[in-house]
């Protein structure tokens, strides 16, 4: 259609819009993903413009319920899970309704719920809600507050929600928790915190201890050489797509063995709220790394008012790297006797095995392994594109995946015009086809030696 086809030329004006996004900053461009904007004190609007914003979780979907008598129903089945975390790698894990991490649970407070839960394990099992002040009785540990719910068995879970904020839900069993038995619980308040966003992400952090060879982790290691956001490694995370002025807030949870300091590239945030909800806003100061504790849930909230693709990452060296193993991901890397040559094979194995475009990786000197410490990070770029196409990637730079590895994602801050052009490819499924390699579709950066 006319209309597609026209896409790549408007990307490639990106260059020049984006450097006039200065002029936009100064104004009050259209803003919202989320459904609403939040009018002046001194207009009428309709109600739904008063709402918060749903929370979106990339690569995960809502758990959808039910309405009985006025109490809100949920089913949540825990039951084993295959999980691709990577085109080419598949682990069985544990999770809730066929995902890892399980359904995003959102609700309102004030809300009466009912969550049932069904257990398809071969073992027995409980839930715990994270930070939600409940009756005793629900609170989810085995033994104490409840029996066990043994294989085939189900409980009921119903209590009222009298507070807001980014919560979880996990098994209370530590090994259970391990194999990705966990999700985000959403409470959102009855009219939008001040400032009101106009997009709200949440993201769950995992990692996993996958052996060579074995698609289940090991939940008794003390090393993880996986680390995903929402179930993905990147590149196969979606990015976050947000519009030029508008504000934003992202939700982050980890239950695991490592803390995260998250890391986010050309922005300035405040932390808005923790696992018990917000925070007085006594207590924002400017921030661009959050750490992430285990059984932590932390909150941030910014203006996206500097255009660009920016990457969002956890800043523990190993966690930007798919795995602490080769390309092919079944053997332990040696990175004392790595040569080109030998990289090179393996690249193009693993690009004839997943079907993608090989892209030459960063230049390197003729007579690099005459270097004591080389390689390093030499080999690691490894553009796969095609792999991980899909709309939310329409529109960046060819071999845009070659350096995104591990804990990632990006926050897309797009103009208004370009912004709708993305998000209307995404509700309408339509993935852009790719530049030609060694093309850019656009070229709004500095991106060095090509």
């Amino acid at each position: 259609m006319s209309s597609r086809r026209t896409f790549m030329q408007a990307l490639i004006a990106a260059g020049a819009t984006l450097a006039g996004a200065s002029r936009l900053l100064g104004q009050d461009p259209p803003r919202g993903t989320g459904g609403r904007r939040v009018a002046p004190a001194n207009a009428s609007h309709r109600l739904e413009d008063a709402m918060p914003a749903r929370v979106v979780t990339p690569d995960v979907k809502d758990l959808p319920f039910t309405i009985d008598n006025g109490v809100k129903v949920f089913t949540l089945t825990a039951e084993p899970v295959k999980r691709k975390i990577a085109p080419w790698k598949t682990i069985d894990c544990w999770g809730f309704n066929g995902s890892c991490p399980g359904p995003t649970i959102q609700m309102n407070q004030g809300d009466r719920v009912r969550i049932v839960v069904e257990n398809r394990l071969p073992e027995s099992t409980a839930i715990h809600w994270h930070g939600l002040e409940i009756p005793y009785a629900m609170d989810g540990m085995p033994y104490l507050s409840q029996k066990p719910i043994p294989p085939g068995g189900r409980l009921a879970y119903e209590f009222t929600v009298h507070q807001n904020g980014t919560f979880f839900y996990h098994s209370h069993s530590a090994m259970q928790q391990m194999m990705g038995m966990l999700g985000l619980f959403i409470l959102h308040p009855p009219l939008p915190h001040a400032p009101a966003v106009d997009h709200d992400f949440g993201i769950v952090l995992q990692e996993w201890a996958v052996l060579p060879n074995n698609p289940v982790p090991n939940t008794a290691n003390m090393e993880w050489n996986w680390l995903t956001f929402n179930g993905a490694s990147s590149p196969m995370t979606t990015p976050l797509i947000v519009r030029l002025g508008g504000r934003v807030r992202i939700r982050f949870v980890n239950i695991g063995m490592d803390h995260h300091p998250i890391h986010f590239h050309g922005n300035t945030f405040v932390v808005t709220g923790t696992e018990a909800g917000r925070q007085p806003e006594t207590t924002w100061g400017p921030a661009n790394t959050v750490l992430v504790g285990v059984a932590q849930a932390r909150d941030i909230e910014f203006v996206a008012k500097n255009p660009g693709e920016w990457m969002l990452h956890c800043h523990m060296p190993h966690h930007n790297m798919n795995s602490m193993s080769d390309l092919l991901g079944d053997r332990m890397m040696m990175t004392s006797d790595t040569t080109d040559e030998r990289t090179l094979s393996q690249m193009q194995t693993l690009a004839n095995r997943v079907g993608f475009e090989h892209v030459h990786h960063a230049p390197i000197a003729a007579n690099a392994n005459q270097t004591p410490g080389f390689p390093q990070d030499a080999f690691m770029d490894m553009g796969m594109d095609e792999a991980v196409a899909k709309p939310e990637n329409n529109g960046l730079p060819r071999n845009w995946s070659a350096m995104m590895m591990g804990m990632m994602t990006l926050v897309r801050v797009l103009p208004p015009d370009l912004y709708e052009q993305v998000m209307n490819d995404v509700r309408n499924g339509y993935t852009a086809p790719l530049p030609p390699a060694g093309g850019h579709s656009h070229h709004h950066h500095d991106r060095g030696v090509q």
